[in-house]
């Protein structure tokens, strides 16, 4: 035998040469030989052979371990200094930041503020006591693999009641069975059931605007208001009033005056109206001075200032409504000062009024010029893409009813004033308007194709108070005009869809079911894991949700899973302002101006050259080319001043609160609730640090 197989061994190869290449440009490449024949028959070979063999795999093995080493100090260098920099990030914010409670309004109720803060303290701590004793009992041997628990593993553990900890903790048990677990169930049961039902409403909304695509349903005006349109200045022309309500915006006015001075519109049948709510001295005589400058171009435009500037939008608008020379107009155009219409809005809009009597709004959607800016632009992107394209198409379509949205619409004048005209009761007058137009028998037409540019919040502290807004604003109406709904002569399927789908449904409920159900409830049910919280309510239909609300912007489609963690994030927002709209609290009539930045597509300032170059050569007087100056002078001294955050503690709260939750979560092997805890908790903190959006002077 002995003779054979030294035969066969000598015929045999040494092995397969392998090349490594280390990935550090210093290191020198090394040829590694792969294990031969004789390396598996060390037993037959003699001691200095295997002592060779030995020494040869130990030598490939450690080169492969470098290897791999090397490798795993790169990635580990990687992320270690990526939580190094976000770690810096972090304490140069929380350095330079500011409370939220340091841009509290004068108006708002600080009492109410205070407790539902410290409601929010209670919860926090409360866990952080929980989770510490959890933890305790945890290393004790009270393993719960299961979020059911049976009373009789307590009495026949065999861990027993063995000292004063297991005794408190049997109790603790008793407790959360007998006591806590079955009202925390009842609710969570509640919210489940609210949450379904909203989002069957949202399912059928995209159903409805599925099936308005597939049949291509889109409102069509008269074809001889259209034809009249291109027949010239013979053709139908109606007078119509054009307003700019704005305030101490100087970033846009001159923008958006000159979008209304281009309308292609005669100028005979169009006035426009500069309601100007400025009290800065400097912005009201460099919006007069614009007014001026194209009244000198033979542009229909007057200028009005209000000495006492009550009810915000509302009492503008009321006040311009106002003049004598209104009753010639026929409709009226509104546009906040940051909108940028395009020359034809008004051949686009006007003709669906011709021999439809009974229409009193026409509303076109928006588009934005800074949606690619930041996170948030592209998150409130989504979010509006699908308020207009799904809720105002499919509501204006099958309903011919949907909520105004106060600007880039076309009302007729009769309408408004059938309807009582602008209220100053709420800060929501568009919607309100838009209420008594709709119980009064007026239709909408909501024009998807037809666009109007406009900003969207860069900063979340302006977006936060914008919201604030949009969300109290809904319940200080409902209240107000239940009675009058409940009053009306409509039909009965209108006062459902009013009270029930148009407010309670997407106003109340929405929002009290987001804030409760994924920031109180499932990080309680942590710490009481007898109160169930399925996985498909944790996970399942709010990605289904998100993927539905995603589609209208399928470009912001990688931009899912932060959208759904953020709209949980802003329903603390949207919760605290929904309670002081709905109670009359004082932040309910807080009115706060959306800052702007004065964005403006390329493609609407080349066109606004090309049409009217002359306008750039037009002189000033002498003393508001020093205002201009010193204005400039200021904007500079702005630009240097350093920019801060601020920390917004109900965020930070709950952000720790479902933090710690994810922790607990650990205890009992709840995997898809941790990942949601963790994540969601990850979301309110970034949001609480002021680490989403542009910083503010």
């Amino acid at each position: 035998m002995a003779p054979s197989f030294d035969l066969w061994a000598k015929g045999s190869h040494k092995g397969t040469p392998v090349v490594v290449k280390m990935e550090n440009p210093n290191w020198s490449m090394f040829e590694l030989e792969g294990p031969s024949e004789d390396d598996f028959l060390i037993g037959n070979t003699p001691t200095g052979s295997r002592e060779k063999a030995r020494g040869k795999n130990a030598k490939q093995l450690t080169w492969v371990l470098l290897l791999k080493a090397h490798r795993a100090a790169g990635c580990l260098t990687s992320i270690g200094s990526a939580f190094v920099s976000l770690g810096s990030t972090i304490r140069r914010r929380v350095a330079s930041g500011r409370t939220d409670a340091d841009s509290t309004s004068s108006n708002e109720n600080k009492t109410v503020k205070t407790r539902f803060y410290n409601c929010i303290k209670v919860f926090l701590w409360l866990s952080l006591l929980l989770l510490g004793f959890e933890i305790a009992a945890y290393f004790k041997g009270w393993h719960f693999d299961a979020p059911k628990l049976q009373l009789q593993y307590v009495f026949t553990s065999p861990y027993g009641v063995r000292d004063v900890f297991d005794w408190v903790y049997t109790r603790w048990v008793l407790i959360r069975v007998e006591y806590l677990a079955p009202p925390l169930q009842f609710l969570s049961n509640f919210c489940i059931v609210l949450f379904l039902i909203q989002s069957l409403d949202r399912l059928i909304l995209c159903l409805g605007c599925f099936w308005i695509r597939l049949k291509k349903i889109k409102p069509i005006p008269k074809q001889d208001a259209v034809a009249d349109l291109e027949s010239g200045e013979n053709g139908f022309f109606p007078m119509v009033l054009v307003q700019i309500p704005m305030c101490n915006e100087k970033e846009v006015y001159q923008q958006s005056i000159g979008a209304v001075c281009n309308l292609d519109w005669p100028k005979s049948k169009i006035l426009i109206q500069i309601l100007d709510d400025s009290d800065d001295p400097t912005t009201q005589l460099l919006i007069k001075e614009e007014v001026h400058k194209w009244q000198q171009e033979g542009a229909n435009i007057v200028y009005r200032h209000r000495i006492i500037r009550d009810g915000y939008k509302a009492g503008n608008l009321k006040s311009a409504m106002g003049c004598s020379y209104v009753k010639d107009c026929e409709f009226v155009a509104i546009f906040d000062a940051d909108f940028q219409p395009t020359p034809d809005f008004l051949k686009r809009t006007v003709p669906h009024f011709k021999d439809n009597e009974d229409v009193g709004l026409v509303q076109a959607r928006w588009s934005f010029v800074n949606k690619d800016e930041n996170l948030l632009t592209r998150l409130q992107n989504i979010n509006l893409a699908f308020h207009f394209e799904v809720e105002q198409q499919v509501n204006g379509i099958f309903l011919n009813f949907f909520g105004f949205n106060g600007t880039a619409g076309v009302w007729r004048i009769k309408a408004l004033e059938e309807s009582g005209g602008w209220l100053e009761r709420t800060t929501v007058e568009d919607m309100d308007i838009a209420v008594r137009a709709h119980l009064k028998g007026w239709k909408f037409v909501f024009l998807n194709d037809v666009e109007c540019q406009c900003e969207v919040p860069e900063s979340y502290e302006a977006y936060r108070k914008q919201q604030h807004r949009w969300h109290s604003g809904p319940m200080q109406l409902f209240r107000l005009c239940l009675p009058d709904i409940i009053r009306a002569k409509i039909s009965v399927w209108k006062k459902f869809n009013l009270i029930f789908l148009f407010f309670l449904l997407r106003k109340l409920i929405l929002p009290f079911y987001s804030f409760t159900l994924f920031c109180i409830i499932l990080p309680m049910t942590m710490f009481i894991p007898e109160a169930e919280l399925p996985a498909w309510v944790v996970c399942y239909i709010p990605a289904t949700m998100s993927f539905l609300n995603i589609l209208p912007a399928p470009k912001s489609f990688p931009f899912i899973v932060p959208y759904l963690l953020f709209e949980n994030t802003m329903s603390v927002t949207k919760f605290n302002a929904m309670i002081s709209g709905l109670f009359q609290l004082g932040s309910a009539y807080e009115w706060v101006v959306t800052k702007k930045s004065g964005r403006s597509s390329e493609g609407d300032l080349v066109s606004l050259v090309e049409k009217k170059p002359k306008h750039h050569r037009v002189g000033s007087e002498p003393n508001l080319e020093e205002m201009k100056a010193d204005l400039q002078q200021e904007q500079e001294q702005k630009a240097r001043k350093k920019k801060h955050n601020r920390i917004y503690t109900k965020e930070l709260s709950l952000a720790f609160l479902l933090l710690t939750a994810s922790a607990r979560s650990l205890l009992s092997a709840q995997g898809i609730h941790f990942y949601f805890l963790l994540f969601q908790g990850i979301s309110f903190l970034l949001v609480g640090l002021d680490l989403i959006g542009e910083q503010v002077l």
